[in-house]
């Protein structure tokens, strides 16, 4: 159990190592060299030129302006000067909203600091359960678990405290939540509104394509948007497998990338070609020259790139099921994005078409009928990584006493009963190993997100951030507290009778606020200052500068701006709102670490947004949604656990009153998503429609379907010299006239007549039999 003197400590060289961390920062980020690792954005938009250009020779490496050093904070300031309006334009809707978690979180939780501060502090503090409970049933306590629940006797009536306090914090927690949902909502279809002119405004992706023996599927899908949207569809491409091809095209970009640095080498020294070896990364076989090997590596590797593509192009058994289909008008895309196409609902689906540096090329070319497949597959093994992972949180847990370190390692004992090495062992490194053992996380979750066959990068970040919020709620936050509760309270549970095991689980709880105060405060403030350090970008930079960078081109692209990872930074934000809203009325202590996260936290990624981030993807914050939902889970399994809590303090005559807050913040909940979240997942006819009328009046002669036609052409045949084959494959229907009557159709029934096919849907025979008529 940490002391107060042990959180202490942990305070200490967490705090030591942030300021280390942002001094190093401030330091780092004036010297010339690193302008491009620590000013990326900038450099990307074309607003940044190098400021080692035009200095002196010592000056292009190192700033020797002293005065530049005194002031090593201020990019804080700097980073809160931006407005709102001028950082949406500058980084788009998606980052903007992203840093208004951490500001909800500071709404939230400061004004409920300072209530629980005034109020149950004092009514804690002012008891003396926990001595009672030492003598009787020989509890583990320290001094902060003086400042919680815990020490308040049983069926007492202070507990009433603790219950106004929950309505109170709900209230206040709901009230920001409607505000914040209102907000964003408002500013979503303000971006939506002003945004200009994309290619996935007027497109929608469409799958599962019904297979027709007399057609191609690029014949079909024009054949059958022709009919059923005749005044408004413009243009279609046709989705091809290509997923061989472009890990060829990769394998090829790398083999170029160690030609260059071999190349690069040589020309260095002269007097000797460099060598390499055959097998993997160059570790083992044959060892052979390496500028020759990679020439001829690379001239086979691009013949067989050649044939692939021809294979894509011409082989009909590449050609997916399913297509971009672009439209005249942003209405005409909302009507078929937002309906259904067809009598049966399995056929023609649509969707809203990702942007098109937001798709997932990978995955389209996934049979639809095999999604539901992969998604249970992917939920049976996210429940037994999520069941097994309990093993080293049990792990972890053990760390967080002296006594558990002291059973498994014996030979330890000396050590670590010296004071010093006692305080760091329960004050900072319970945190830090739970914190390591979450690093291939994240990967594994984007893994399974990927198997699933979501289409677009934002998707995959949501989808993964989703599963990553599940395992902490289960195994970082419930796996923390009930597998530290029972380890720590073992001897109790054996030598007290059974009726007294609940009073002992339930003072044991709040105990396990000293762990999540060290996890927060290496997470949360060394953690958050090590994110604006960026040793790792920093260190590949200069070592990419250094090896393979000959042209400015080269440098450009050895900068790595990096982006936001919503899959790992938002469910990060969630575990605090999570841990805040618990802890609350159960141990009010926790709460100033967490707004001291919130705050710091804030300025960093500003500042990161503004300078370094380049996102991947903009999907006018469609994440929102999924944030309320989150924090109103917290919300709930706070509101739950107090009952229980409280169910073990023989409260029974004030227990009861707990009862509706679960009930009012669901009704709330339900009430929110009513009344905002069509807003993230519709596009209202009303804003399409004033919009295209305004774009007609602003850009009549504007010709839309040369914009659209090669937006979405897969990426390995962009800037190829097959560019015209790629067109005629994926879309043949560039010279098809969309005001005629009679459709045009191959079929071998009526060659110019709309027949259909017995093998294509019913609803297009009979809305072709409409035009018939």
């Amino acid at each position: 159990m940490a002391t107060l003197e042990d959180i202490g400590v942990s305070a200490a060289i967490n705090l030591l190592s942030a300021f280390i961390f942002l001094l190093l920062f401030a330091i780092l980020r004036l010297q010339p060299f690193n302008d491009r690792v620590y000013f990326p954005k900038w450099y990307l938009k074309g607003l940044r030129n190098s400021p080692s250009r035009s200095r002196a020779l010592v000056s292009r490496f190192v700033n020797l302006d002293c005065r530049s050093y005194i002031q090593f904070l201020n990019w804080m300031p700097q980073a809160l000067k931006m407005p709102e309006p001028e950082l949406i334009d500058h980084a788009g809707l998606d980052s903007a909203v992203y840093l208004r978690i951490y500001l909800m979180g500071l709404k939230i939780f400061v004004p409920i600091t300072i209530l629980a501060w005034a109020v149950l502090v004092p009514v804690n503090y002012t008891n003396d359960a926990l001595e009672a409970a030492k003598m009787v049933a020989n509890v583990t306590a320290s001094d902060i678990d003086k400042l919680s629940i815990s020490n308040v006797p049983l069926k007492s009536q202070r507990f009433w405290a603790h219950i106004v306090m929950a309505y109170a914090f709900t209230f206040w927690t709901c009230y920001v939540l409607l505000k914040e949902y209102e907000k964003v909502a408002s500013m979503r279809l303000q971006f939506l509104s002003s945004e200009r002119r994309r290619p996935d405004q007027f497109t929608v992706l469409v799958r599962n394509v019904p297979p027709d023996p007399d057609e191609s599927v690029s014949e079909l899908v024009e054949h059958f948007f022709l009919v059923n949207h005749p005044n408004h569809y413009l243009t279609h491409q046709v989705l091809c497998n290509a997923n061989n091809l472009a890990s060829m095209v990769k394998k090829k970009e790398g083999m170029q990338n160690w030609l260059d640095y071999y190349r690069f080498k040589y020309s260095r020294n002269r007097s000797q070609r460099p060598q390499t070896r055959t097998g993997y990364l160059g570790l083992w076989g044959a060892k052979v020259d390496a500028l020759d090997y990679y020439v001829s590596e690379i001239e086979k590797l691009s013949k067989e790139i050649a044939e692939e593509r021809e294979e894509v192009l011409n082989d009909p058994s590449r050609i997916m099921p399913a297509a971009f289909v672009s439209f005249k008008s942003r209405w005409g895309a909302a009507v078929c994005a937002q309906t259904q196409q067809s009598r049966n609902p399995t056929l023609w689906l649509t969707e809203w078409a990702p942007e098109p540096r937001d798709v997932y090329w990978e995955n389209l070319a996934i049979p639809y009928v095999s999604l539901s497949v992969r998604r249970l597959i992917v939920g049976v093994s996210f429940f037994f990584l999520a069941f097994f992972f309990m093993i080293p949180i049990a792990f972890v847990q053990s760390l967080a006493s002296i006594e558990g370190i002291e059973k498994s390692l014996p030979f330890l004992k000396p050590v670590i009963e010296v004071e010093f090495i006692k305080s760091v062992v329960q004050g900072f490194l319970p945190g830090i190993a739970l914190k390591l053992f979450l690093i291939l996380l994240p990967a594994i979750l984007m893994m399974m997100s990927k198997f699933e066959g979501f289409t677009s990068l934002s998707s995959l970040e949501r989808r993964s951030a989703m599963r990553y919020y599940i395992f902490i709620i289960i195994n970082v936050f419930l796996g923390s507290i009930l597998t530290g509760a029972a380890f720590e309270q073992l001897d109790s549970f054996i030598n007290q009778s059974a009726s007294e095991i609940p009073k002992t689980i339930g003072v044991a709880i709040p105990m396990k606020a000293t762990f999540f105060i060290t996890y927060i405060m290496v997470d949360g403030w060394a953690g958050v200052a090590g994110e604006v350090l960026m040793l790792k970008p920093l260190i590949i930079y200069h070592l990419k500068n250094f090896f393979l960078v000959k042209t400015e081109k080269d440098r450009q692209e050895a900068m790595d701006a990096g982006s936001l990872g919503f899959n790992t930074g938002e469910p990060r934000i969630q575990l605090y709102f999570l841990l805040g809203l618990v802890y609350a009325p159960v141990t009010p202590i926790l709460l100033p670490f967490i707004v001291m996260f919130f705050g710091f936290a804030y300025v960093v990624y500003r500042h990161q947004i503004i300078n370094v981030y380049s996102q991947e993807y903009e999907s006018g914050a469609a994440f929102w949604p999924a944030v309320h939902g989150r924090v109103i889970t917290a919300l709930v399994i706070a509101q739950l656990l107090l009952m229980g809590l409280l169910s073990t303090k023989q409260a029974s005559s004030s227990t009861p009153f707990l009862i509706a807050l679960p009930v009012l913040t669901i009704w709330f909940h339900v009430f929110c998503n009513g009344r905002y979240k069509s807003a993230f997942v519709k596009y209202p006819l009303q804003e399409a429609m004033m919009k295209d009328s305004l774009e007609q009046a602003s850009s009549p002669n504007f010709n839309l379907k040369p914009y659209l036609e090669k937006a979405y052409v897969h990426p390995v045949f962009k800037g190829d010299e097959n560019d015209d084959d790629c067109e005629r494959c994926l879309s043949e229907n560039q010279e098809a006239d969309a005001e005629n009557v009679l459709v045009p159709t191959r079929r071998q029934s009526q060659r110019n007549s709309p027949a259909v096919s017995r093998a294509a849907s019913p609803s297009l025979s009979e809305e072709v039999r409409t035009v018939e008529r």
